[in-house]
């Protein structure tokens, strides 16, 4: 039998939560879609140019399966560790708890139906030249516009039907009506995520209005929503300051597809601001998961957050001490501390993440030795591994550079923290770098992260060695 998600008691944080690749659960979905896209034409097509065109996988656009009912496959799905869960909509719906696959749902009928996951089923259908269709009595796009689920059928084969899937913080499959009160309320929230003030005299105040945007959203349209918004908004700021993000997604709006295929959204923090950070979440429905301690030298740990219903994941970044990763980092107090790790000190260079500086960076799900080509192509490098597992390979593109606000630098000089030879070297390089778009490639499920990995390539991104490297070549 396969690897059960967590151990359910332990006193070692990092024994809490066991990830396992699940290569026969794998191997089962791999073959149902494979048989999928033999007899769907249509679907086929969409996956040769999501290869081709984006560097991604179509495994890993798939929201769910839903598939003919049968005793074999039941007993299939089950040997490899899926679990009956219903949701609405779906009574006969599967799920595995131990790994990433899409839900999979047995009905009474001949028809095997894909549907892959987009950040607008409007924008998937445009661009596919998928016409509406005038024969129909009523809208062939299923739910109303930013209703919690909206489908529509994309292409028709051999029994076998591919469909386009756009959530907005809900995991069923019952369409609803919204009401325009609804609309209008989840817009004004939208807008006020877009266009929340990040750059304030104290983070402290900062984080304090972007709480109370949250607690009013979260009021009106409930956790899920308010969360799958407030995530839509932190993307495309991130994204309007990384050229690797801009290409990259205008590759993947060309097929109409969008950030659906993000894995996690990764915040650094200070010491000072992390634990309000973390509540802000929580506000939003996020649980706390596993947590890593990145080794002496680098410094800094990290919490995994995760939003099951939005289907957001967070790795959250802070300096901190070995004896403090064993604790409730995330929600007791941090000491303050005179030196800075290289988390604290990109934060005090360009600003916590939830407020100036953005995320650090967005890492989604692709084919990555494809990718890593077709970003070269593009005048985009990419770094050094720093994960090569054949169930998990992980890189950086090469950091985008953001200059420094001299009252910045001057402060960190007057507090000891940089010495001037080295503010002097930030000024002379035009700053340092600020994020990323990772490409990270899962396999056989695998839902972890590799901690050492992650430790080195932190340590490689410290603005201080890079300001020196640089000033050096």
């Amino acid at each position: 039998m396969p690897t059960t998600t967590r151990k359910p008691v332990s006193a070692n944080p990092f024994e809490q939560f066991n990830w396992q690749p699940q290569p026969a659960a794998q191997k089962l979905i791999d073959s149902i879609i494979d048989d999928f896209l033999a007899r769907c034409p249509g679907g086929k097509t969409v996956a040769q140019r999501m290869k081709q065109d984006t560097g991604t996988r179509f495994k890993d656009w798939v929201d769910y399966i839903q598939i003919p009912r049968t005793e074999e496959i039941k007993k299939k799905l089950i040997d490899v560790g899926f679990t009956r869960r219903p949701v609405p909509g779906a009574p006969d719906c599967y799920i595995h708890e131990g790994a990433m696959f899409p839900q999979v749902i047995l009905f009474a009928g001949k028809i095997t139906r894909i549907g892959i996951k987009v950040d607008s089923v409007v924008d998937f259908l445009s661009a596919w030249h998928i016409a509406d269709d005038p024969t129909l009595t009523e809208d062939d796009i299923e739910g109303d516009a930013w209703a919690p689920i909206r489908r529509a059928r994309a292409y028709t084969g051999d029994n076998a039907q591919l469909w386009v899937v756009e959530r907005h913080g809900y995991r069923g499959f019952a369409t609803v009506e919204v009401a325009p009160e609804r609309v209008v309320q989840t817009l004004r929230h939208l807008e006020m995520f877009r266009r929340r003030a990040r750059d304030w005299a104290e983070d402290e105040l900062g984080l304090d209005h972007t709480e109370q945007l949250v607690d009013a959203a979260v009021a009106e349209l409930g956790q899920d929503l308010a969360c799958d918004l407030f995530f839509m908004s932190e993307r495309e700021y991130w994204q309007r300051r990384n050229r690797a993000a801009q290409v990259q997604k205008n590759r993947q709006d060309k097929l109409g597809l969008g950030w659906a295929n993000h894995d996690h959204h990764t915040y650094r923090s200070s010491r000072d601001a992390f634990r309000h950070g973390v509540r802000i979440f929580e506000k939003l429905g996020f649980k706390c998961r596993e947590r890593f301690y990145a080794g002496h030298e680098a410094g800094w740990g990290a919490q995994v957050l995760e939003q099951p219903v939005a289907g957001i994941t967070i790795f959250a970044d802070v300096d901190m001490s070995p004896e403090e990763v064993l604790g409730d980092f995330a929600h007791e107090p941090m000491e303050p501390r005179k030196e800075l790790g290289t988390v604290g000190l990109w934060c005090a260079l360009h600003g916590d993440a939830l407020l100036q500086a953005g995320m650090h960076h967005l890492e989604c799900q692709f084919d990555h030795d494809r990718l890593v080509d077709q970003l070269e192509a593009a005048a985009i490098d990419t770094m050094e591994p720093f994960t090569n597992f054949p169930f998990l390979k992980q890189a950086f593109t090469k950091g985008e550079w953001w200059p420094v606000p001299e009252k910045r630098l001057e402060l960190l000089v007057s507090k000891g923290i940089l010495t001037p030879q080295q503010a002097h070297q930030f000024r002379m390089q035009g700053g340092a770098i600020g994020s990323h778009l990772e490409n990270l490639e899962r396999n056989d499920g695998y839902k972890g992260f590799n901690q050492q990995g992650v430790s080195e390539i932190i340590a490689k991104t410290d603005p201080r060695k890079q300001a020196a490297a640089r000033i050096g070549a």
